[in-house]
């Protein structure tokens, strides 16, 4: 058998393998509504042997990028063919037909670079559109975007809960945040049944695709590819194209390569204006120009600038607002220490909880359960109230309360300082104690730094002898797909086993995917509520304004009936402040906790900058809020039903005091 004989087969082979993929069909009538369905076969479209030369195949690319949060908990990545019928309609819902899913590998390349191929089959089954404009029914084209995307729930395809619309970031189209994400450049694919149809090749005089003053030009037979960055569009087909998928809004703004004046000053006209909070936090945001600038101007070296950025993040109160913290510089500050792990207790005193062996307090001779009355020379509240913790800013007064004595006790080693304390049973004494090298009371205070690397994210059992269900939630954070997988088997077995309540703890989930902890809330609820929506400025109006569809809690695919309790503190941030949240609609569930949640609910992912010194640091700049135009959760805290005390019992007992007042809170609700 000869080589190009080979080759046909091959071919053919190929073509009838995608094509027995891909069955959705193209829609008749509006061009914007999906239609009942019915299959291209591949006599309605182009035949093999008279295809154009040039006729696309295959799509090649890769897709660059910077956002810390693109691959952290990501599942079942691939690229595909987008539907644009929801763009079309603007239809920021519309569900992406499983059947026009043509999907595509994509595989790591380097730090910061996945590649992708997608090929394409001979007869595309996306939504046919009638988009020329020229006021007559005609059969119409085929939309796509070359798109990435990653799957959590169901089937290796899309479903609702994974994304609907049309994409935004990280596709071969441009999109404008700015201006309701219309598509404002970049290259699309087109597919057209026949050789009698027209597609836009500009954008009008509205300046925006698929409306009534947008001019149009018949169109080839089969796919093509439309450049709406040349104008008019250049519409052409290419066998092979090869494209760099776009990062969008999420990309890291990347000041490394500027001088540490000109990297303050882009930075803080950037942020000082997309910031969400600026009247609720009562930010001078001139004032602080004025103050950090002289200093910026200052700096001589990478230690320098990074103390100056430090100091001036600490004056934003909002936990979101974090940077990069230098190993050698928090070594100087803040390495030392004393050996002592300590707890303030509701009643206003404070307790050693743990002292570690041959540490100064150890060797003093300070006792579990002493109390720290006073710290060189101020009384222990004041002394409490002064400190600025490293590990800063803070949304709430109660998150910065935690960690301002927990840094109470850290200085630069060889520093010295004054305690007076009392052993239980015995009288007050005072020492001099001299800070050495010590971490250990660090980590120990630090609840999420415990946890075990091994542990699932979503764990469950059953209480006994209460008979009571409970799941550790620790993050939204990890791989999204397995979580969502462990979730439902969880809440199923909840069911089969007719489990009557439930305790959520979320006491250490720091947050991460808000869609997903939507989604997880809606395996309680069997009615839509809507939560929330976030704004963002807006560089054209000067004002904030909402973007995207509103967060709503959608029944998930099945309830759970049973009653809840969820556990909550200050090391619920973020994404689980939202899950907790929605959790309390309809009075679903008790909030149980020692202290509200963390208080921190502005959205990151657009707030990303690399700085000079390969420092690291973002700003919110989204704004939540409720229906009713109520700034939701920032700076409050999703705030107990049960407020637990924090008592000597409840931190030296065997028992879970949280836990404890929660199974009461639950066996009242049942009984």
């Amino acid at each position: 058998m000869s080589s190009s004989r080979k080759l046909s087969l091959a071919m053919i082979t190929l073509i009838l393998s995608m094509l027995a993929c891909s069955t959705l069909s193209p829609q008749d009538g509006d061009s914007t509504t999906p239609q009942p369905v019915r299959t291209l076969l591949p006599s309605d479209a182009v035949q093999t042997g008279a295809m154009d030369p040039n006729e696309p195949v295959l799509i090649t690319g890769t897709i660059p990028y910077t956002s810390p949060f693109f691959v952290n908990s990501i599942a079942e990545p691939f690229v595909m063919l987008e539907d644009q019928a929801g763009f079309a309609a603007r239809d920021r819902e519309f569900v992406f037909p499983i059947e026009s899913q043509m999907l595509g590998p994509v595989q790591q390349v380097e730090d910061g670079v996945l590649s992708f191929s997608l090929p394409l089959p001979i007869v595309p089954q996306g939504t046919l559109l009638d988009v020329d404009q020229d006021g007559e029914d005609d059969t119409g084209v085929m939309v796509f975007q070359i798109a990435y995307w990653s799957n959590t729930w169901g089937g290796p395809f899309l479903e609702a809960r994974d994304g609907t619309g049309w994409s935004t970031a990280y596709t071969a189209a441009i999109t404008d945040p700015d201006r309701e994400d219309e598509i404002t450049g970049g290259t699309i694919l087109i597919w057209a049944p026949d050789d009698q149809q027209a597609f836009p090749n500009g954008f009008g005089d509205d300046e925006k695709l698929f409306t009534a003053d947008d001019p149009a030009i018949p169109v080839p037979q089969g796919y093509s590819l439309v450049n709406m960055d040349e104008q008019p569009f250049r519409i052409y087909k290419e066998r092979q194209p090869s494209f760099v998928l776009v990062e969008g809004e999420g990309a890291v703004t990347d000041l490394t390569e500027m001088s540490y004046v000109d990297a303050f000053e882009t930075l803080f006209a950037k942020a000082s204006i997309e910031y969400p909070f600026t009247a609720e936090k009562n930010i001078d945001w001139e004032a602080l120009h004025a103050e950090f600038s002289p200093r910026i101007e200052d700096a001589r070296s990478d230690e320098d600038f990074y103390r100056v950025m430090h100091d001036f993040i600490l004056r934003i109160p909002d936990g979101h607002v974090g940077m990069t913290i230098d190993p050698n510089i928090f070594y100087e500050d803040q390495g030392g220490s004393f050996g002592l792990l300590l707890k303030e207790l509701t009643d206003g005193r404070v307790i050693v909880m743990q002292v570690f062996p041959q540490t100064p307090a150890a060797v003093e001779g300070i006792e579990v359960g002493a109390e720290i009355t006073a710290w060189n020379g101020r009384p222990i509240q004041e002394a409490i109230q002064l400190v600025e913790p490293y590990f800063g800013p803070y949304s709430t007064l109660h998150h910065k309360r935690l960690d301002q004595v927990t840094f109470l006790t850290r200085t630069s080693p060889g520093d010295t300082v004054e305690i007076s304390y009392k052993n239980p049973g015995a009288s007050e004494k005072t020492v001099t104690m001299t800070a050495e090298v010590e971490y250990d009371s660090l980590f120990a205070a630090i609840d999420s730094w415990n946890a075990d690397e091994l542990l699932l994210p979503v764990q469950g059992e059953v209480l006994d002898p209460v008979g009571i269900g409970y799941v550790t939630l620790s993050t939204f954070s990890d791989d999204i797909n397995l979580m969502a997988r462990l979730w439902e088997y969880y809440l199923n077995g909840l069911i089969d086993n007719e489990i009557p309540a439930l305790i959520i703890d979320l006491r250490n989930n720091g947050g991460g995917n808000g869609g997903l902890a939507m989604d997880f809330a809606g395996y309680f609820f069997n009615e839509t509520i809507e939560l929330s929506e976030r704004s963002y400025y807006n560089e054209l109006t000067g004002e904030f304004e909402p973007i995207g569809v509103p967060s709503r809690l959608e029944p998930g695919p099945f309830q759970y009936e049973g009653d809840i309790a969820v556990l909550v503190g200050p090391n619920c941030a973020s994404a689980c402040e939202g899950f907790a949240y929605a959790l309390t609609q309809n009075n679903r569930a008790v909030v149980v906790g020692h202290a509200p949640t963390a208080g921190m609910y502005g959205e990151v992912g657009r707030g990303q900058y690399e700085l000079p010194g390969e420092y690291s640091l973002q700003f919110p700049t989204g704004r939540p809020e409720t229906p009713n135009g109520d700034l939701l959760i920032e700076g409050t805290g999703v705030i107990p039903d049960v407020l637990v005390p924090v008592t000597e019992e409840s931190i030296f007992g065997s028992e879970d005091a949280v836990l404890d007042a929660a199974i009461d809170a639950l066996l009242d609700r049942m009984y």
